[in-house]
């Protein structure tokens, strides 16, 4: 008998645990980051549980056997995120991860210092692209259509929303993100002093 195709689905609260999973397999450069850190669950802390609880309406998931293999989460408006994830979600991991009291020395480190300055996603200019995003798919079902169809539900529902622009800050490194991204319509936003980090955005229509 064979089995049902993938689905693409609202995210639920029971895709808690196979969120995690997805965002620490492709945190490093798209592909498994366990090896940089040794607590699983300190990237999905940052870039994607919050975004799932916050915000849980714009939250999209490819379940494929009964699980999530893929997501797409965001923001409608990133300064109002900011906000919320100061006094609503930090506190809840201070007494976990520290802020830190020196530069930091791991990638362990380094990601809980971007952990407690959610105010660096604030940038001048990213003002005209007020929604931003993060979208993660195991290499499993990259390349299969289900990146562009989680794309077009998200952009579907910011636009729903009355939001004309979304942005995303990806490594540059990743070339093959940013093909994707080129591929679905994205293009670069100038951003000075941008670290190791690309800027893209597009409008929602």
């Amino acid at each position: 008998m064979t089995p049902p195709p993938p689905v693409l689905r609202p995210y639920r609260s029971g895709d808690r645990e196979a969120l995690v999973d997805i965002c620490v397999r492709t945190g490093h450069e798209g592909g498994d980051a366990r090896h940089l850190y040794p607590d699983p669950t300190l990237l999905p802390n940052i870039f994607a549980a919050p975004y799932a609880v916050l915000e849980p309406e714009l939250a999209f998931v490819v379940e494929d056997g009964g699980r999530a293999v893929g997501y797409i989460l965001g923001t409608a408006d990133t300064a109002s995120f900011v906000d919320r994830y100061r006094a609503e979600w930090l506190p809840g991991l201070a007494d976990r991860y520290p802020a830190p009291v020196r530069e930091p020395a791991t990638p362990a480190e380094a990601m809980t210092a971007l952990m407690h300055d959610p105010e660096r996603m604030i940038l001048p200019e990213l003002a005209d692209y007020p929604a931003h995003l993060h979208i993660d798919l195991l290499p499993t079902h990259q390349r299969s259509g289900y990146g562009r169809r989680l794309v077009d539900t998200f952009l579907a529902a910011l636009h729903a929303q009355g939001v004309k622009a979304v942005h995303l800050g990806m490594l540059t490194a990743n070339t093959r993100a940013r093909a994707f991204y080129d591929r679905v319509g994205f293009h670069e936003i100038a951003v000075p002093d941008a670290g190791p980090v690309t800027y893209l955005g597009r409008s929602t229509q």
